[in-house]
């Protein structure tokens, strides 16, 4: 079992953004952020997500948490599901966005088995507030954070 926190940020939408990701082995952590020079906060969102699953070794139990709804929502109440029926177009018949990232979610959420969990931003949630943390510094700095813990 794996405990993932992630988050995204952007400085102006669009803009500048970076994403984050916690995830929590046993007593390990592991510290994963990065930056885009010109993006959206819903996909940095995506992002942590995607890089968070990615760098999982083998398959795994995952608890994965976020603060954004669209993130969670998508997988919680099935709306990844009908876009795939759907040839990847919303109810409104429009291409989804961002569907690079979701693929490579699908791809992730077919090898692990991930429960999807929404928590409250800026809620005083240690870990997702670590996230927070390092993905405004990712904005702050332009570079990619290097992994922290094992």
């Amino acid at each position: 079992m794996v405990r993932i926190y992630t988050d995204g940020a952007c400085s102006g939408n669009p803009g500048p953004g970076g994403w984050a990701a916690v995830l929590l082995y046993g007593q390990k952590v592991k510290e994963l952020s990065g930056f885009e020079a010109e993006t959206t906060n819903q996909r940095m969102e995506l992002r942590a997500a995607v890089e968070a699953l990615s760098a999982l070794t083998r398959p795994c139990r995952v608890d994965l948490y976020s603060d954004s709804a669209y993130l969670v929502n998508a997988f919680r109440q099935g709306w990844v599901e009908r876009w795939l029926a759907n040839g990847w177009r919303t109810a409104r018949k429009e291409p989804v966005e961002n569907q690079d990232l979701w693929h490579r979610l699908v791809e992730l959420t077919g090898r692990h088995r991930v429960q999807w969990l929404k928590v409250r931003g800026h809620a005083q949630v240690p870990w997702n507030e670590r996230c927070d943390q390092l993905a405004r510094q990712a904005i702050r700095t332009g570079v990619r954070g290097a992994p922290e813990g094992e």
